[in-house]
């Protein structure tokens, strides 16, 4: 009969499965096949007690296991944000500096995916970001003051329009008295708001011109890259 060269350590690994040791642990600790050790303990019967501390066990590592695999997760996609950031930061090296025709047709794209298309030139974001780029870009390229656009807010039903216009009116750099209308949407009542949710805001610079001369060059411009000249 063949004896296994793991035989030594039978009553030392018999008596810590007795205490309640789970069996990968023992495992783990003496390199010992999980086979080996499921013939070894067989026949030994665990008290409740015994069982519900190895099912104790076995749920905490669980619990280390998924920690470490979430902490893992945020570190590669924090490393996948960086190499973005500086894959970013060299393109924005190649571009010209200060060009106002970069920053026309960067403007003409933004327009063009979010802007208004219909007798005003405005556009509508939930983003203060966007909005900011928006009206500096005007200012820089048109020479325009958003003092002199007209802001409205769109808000769900449960918004409190006291607070939003202050936080609009801080975030664009205007006073809250640029704020002229605000407009509640009832499909939304009975409907709870998400947080961070802070409407919407539509600037209007009334210049129709600007439209067109923007809507014209993304039309040009995405006419020559769909066409390859």
């Amino acid at each position: 009969m063949r004896i296994s060269k793991w035989s030594s350590y039978k009553p030392e690994v018999t008596a810590l499965r007795k205490s309640g040791r789970s069996l990968p642990s023992i495992a783990d600790e003496y390199g010992i096949a999980k086979s080996t050790l499921s013939y070894w303990f067989k026949d030994i019967e665990l008290s409740q007690e015994k069982k519900a501390l190895i099912n104790e066990c076995a749920e905490a590592k669980l619990k280390r296991a998924r920690l470490k695999s979430a902490a893992w997760h945020r570190n590669q996609k924090q490393l996948r944000i960086l190499k973005a950031e500086d894959e970013a930061i060299s393109v924005h090296e190649q571009l010209p500096e200060s060009s106002d025709a970069v920053l026309e047709l960067s403007l003409a794209m933004l327009y063009f995916g979010e802007g208004s298309k219909n007798g005003s030139t405005g556009m509508g974001a939930s983003d203060p970001f966007m909005l900011l780029f928006f009206i500096a870009s005007t200012e820089k390229l048109y020479g325009l003051d958003r003092n002199d656009f007209r802001y409205d807010l769109h808000l769900r039903d449960d918004q409190n329009s006291a607070q939003l216009k202050e936080y609009w009116a801080k975030k664009m750099g205007i006073s809250t008295e640029k704020i002229k209308y605000i407009s509640k949407d009832p499909r939304t009542k009975g409907k709870p708001t998400r947080p961070g949710y802070m409407g919407v805001c539509q600037i209007v610079i009334g210049k129709i011109a600007i439209q067109r001369r923007l809507k014209a060059l993304y039309n040009v411009y995405c006419s020559g890259i769909i066409s390859g000249t």
